[in-house]
């Protein structure tokens, strides 16, 4: 329940109140001072939920490309932890405890970064990762001091290679989301379509019942502000804010590191 409470708050907050509350003034207004039009309803559509689920879809599918990349991530980092383990033929060495400790370090420091927006410690984070990813780099090459072939640690460093260019697809994910330009045309009308469609609403007045005149304003408010706000939630899926946000697990992962 409480969760489902919550999915609600996410999608219908203050925003929506305030929206259709002015739509309800202007209709009231429009029609007191008979202000009346009919406007086509098509232009909802073309004007304003077209570019909305548009928005909604491309933001959906950079959340599906990010867990790719996520697990991308995960499986080559575990596959480069396995290799230290057990590819040694002396296995006195400690390569696959710095493995797990990099690893470790390298996951809880992402998160980290996705969760913030442009903070004045990305780009000292961002050089950190970088450090992480040069240690793991150098770790491959200390492999060839316990026994493991050229060949295996070519393949090592292919693990190292893909564990990068999965990170930068998900940094390019979290900087680089929906066009601003889209996002605000979006906004403007969202927030102000229900307002200036007074006197459409109030042309319907003779088309229902008594106290039932306000509820076409109602429902284009609470529609129109809903989509909208699902947009904002799945446009940055790593910050945890919505329910369907990416969840890095780093301290699940260094657990199965054994």
């Amino acid at each position: 329940m409480k969760r489902v409470i919550r999915s609600f708050s996410l999608i219908i907050n203050y925003k929506t109140f305030i929206i259709t509350a002015l739509s309800v003034i202007s209709t009231y207004l429009c029609y007191e001072f008979e202000l009346t039009a009919k406007f086509p309803d098509m232009l909802v559509g073309v004007a304003i939920v077209f570019p909305v689920v548009f928005s909604i879809g491309s933001a959906y599918t950079r959340r599906e490309t990010a867990l790719q990349r996520l697990a991308d991530f995960k499986g080559h980092a575990i596959a480069l932890y396995y290799a230290t383990r057990d590819w040694t033929t002396d296995k006195n060495n400690n390569l696959p405890a710095e493995a797990k400790k990099v690893i470790g370090e390298m996951m809880v420091l992402m998160r980290d970064m996705f969760k913030s927006t442009h903070s004045p410690e990305w780009h000292a984070n961002e050089t950190k990762m970088y450090t992480l990813f040069s240690n793991l780099s150098l770790l491959t090459q200390e492999l060839r001091k316990f026994g493991v072939q050229s060949g295996e640690i070519s393949r090592v460093s292919q693990y190292v290679s893909k564990i990068i260019i999965a990170f930068d697809n998900m940094k390019i994910i979290h900087n680089y989301r929906t066009p601003i330009t889209l996002r605000t045309y979006s906004k403007v009308f969202i927030y102000i379509f229900p307002i200036i469609y007074g006197p459409y609403f109030a042309s319907t007045f003779q088309d229902y019942s008594a106290s039932l005149e306000y509820v076409m304003p109602v429902l284009y408010s609470f529609i129109l502000v809903s989509l909208d706000n699902i947009q904002d939630q799945l446009e940055n899926p790593f910050d945890n804010v919505g329910e369907d946000d990416i969840e890095i697990d780093a301290e699940d992962t260094s657990k199965l590191l054994s």
